[in-house]
């Protein structure tokens, strides 16, 4: 594997890391919070895959999680994409 050293990547290294790293789960957070917000009204066939106060728990539950990776896949991709459009000065490297 032909990996450069730390020194020598560019500083949105990391935040690429973080941005590709936070999205799978993500990915899962989303789709567990729209699954039993569905299993709770009972729409598109959700209904009888759990209780409806179990579904309840587990959605309120994800909140904080929802949030806290919304943001920390959210404001470093935007920084990035703003740095690529040339909204953000490029650093010299």
């Amino acid at each position: 594997m032909n990996m450069k050293p730390a020194m020598q990547r560019p500083p949105h290294y990391v935040l690429d890391k973080i941005v590709r790293a936070s999205s799978w789960p993500l990915f899962v957070v989303v789709s567990v919070f729209l699954a039993t917000g569905y299993m709770m009204s009972g729409e598109f066939g959700f209904g009888g895959l759990l209780d409806a106060k179990l579904a309840l728990a587990i959605h309120k539950a994800m909140h904080l999680p929802l949030i806290a990776l919304v943001l920390v896949h959210s404001l470093p991709a935007m920084y990035l994409a703003f740095r690529r459009w040339g909204w953000i000065g490029k650093d010299k490297t």
